[in-house]
C-alpha cells in the first residue's frame, strides 16, 4: 500500500477514535435529580400541565434515547455516527431519527396536559447540519414557549433547555421549513 493511502487510513482511525463517545450501555443512568429537575421545568410551562404527566414524560425523555442509543448501537461522537449511518455501516440514529423515535414514544403515552412539536434547525446554512428535535409545551402553547428535547447532541443522553435559551440552534417549526423546501423546488422545477 502506498505511504499517502496508509497515511490517510491512519489518520481517519486516529480521528475516529479520538471523536468515540462512552458505549450506549456504559453511559450513565439519569439521577434522580436531573429527572426531577425537568420534571419541574415541564410542571412550570403552564397552570394546567400535571405533574404526573409532567414526571412521566421526563422519565421517559432521560430512559428512552438511552435505549435507542443502544438499539442504534451509538459508539462515536454525533457526527462521526452520521456518517457511519449515511454509509450504511449503521442502522439508525440521524437527528431526525432520534426525533421520529422520542416523538412516537412520547405520543404514545397520550399526554392530556402536554403538546409536542417538531422544530428544525439551520435547514438554510451551507455551514452547520441541519438538526430535528422534539419540543415539549403546555397546549396550545407556541414552541417557543416550550423546552428541547434533544437525544442526539449527547449520542443518547438527552439535552434539554428552554427553546428561547437553546442558542446553539435557531429552531423553526418543521412544516415551516418544509413548506419552505417545498415552495423552492417547485420554483427550481424538476431536475
Amino acid at each position: 500500500m502506498p505511504k499517502l493511502p496508509r497515511l490517510l487510513a491512519a489518520l481517519l482511525l486516529l480521528l475516529t477514535a479520538a471523536c468515540a463517545s462512552v458505549p450506549p450501555e456504559d453511559l450513565p443512568r439519569p439521577a434522580p435529580t436531573d429527572v426531577a429537575a425537568l420534571a419541574q421545568a415541564i410542571t412550570d410551562l403552564g397552570a394546567g400541565v400535571d405533574p404526573e404527566e409532567a414526571r412521566r414524560m421526563a422519565q421517559i425523555s432521560y430512559d428512552y434515547p438511552l435505549s435507542l442509543a443502544v438499539a442504534y448501537r451509538i459508539e462515536d461522537s454525533p457526527i462521526i455516527h452520521n456518517m457511519k449511518v449515511n454509509q450504511g455501516l449503521k442502522p439508525r440514529g440521524l437527528c431526525y431519527q432520534w426525533a421520529d423515535d422520542l416523538e412516537t414514544r412520547l405520543s404514545a403515552e397520550r399526554f392530556r396536559t402536554l403538546e409536542l412539536h417538531r422544530a428544525i434547525a439551520n435547514s438554510d446554512s451551507a455551514i452547520r447540519i441541519e438538526h430535528s428535535t422534539v419540543i415539549v409545551s403546555a397546549p396550545g402553547d407556541s414552541m417557543y414557549d416550550g423546552i428541547v428535547l434533544d437525544p442526539w447532541r449527547n449520542g443518547g443522553q438527552l439535552y434539554w433547555e428552554a427553546v428561547r435559551d437553546d442558542t446553539r440552534y435557531p429552531w423553526l417549526p418543521r412544516e415551516e421549513v418544509f413548506k419552505r423546501k417545498r415552495a423552492r423546488a417547485h420554483l427550481n422545477g424538476p431536475g
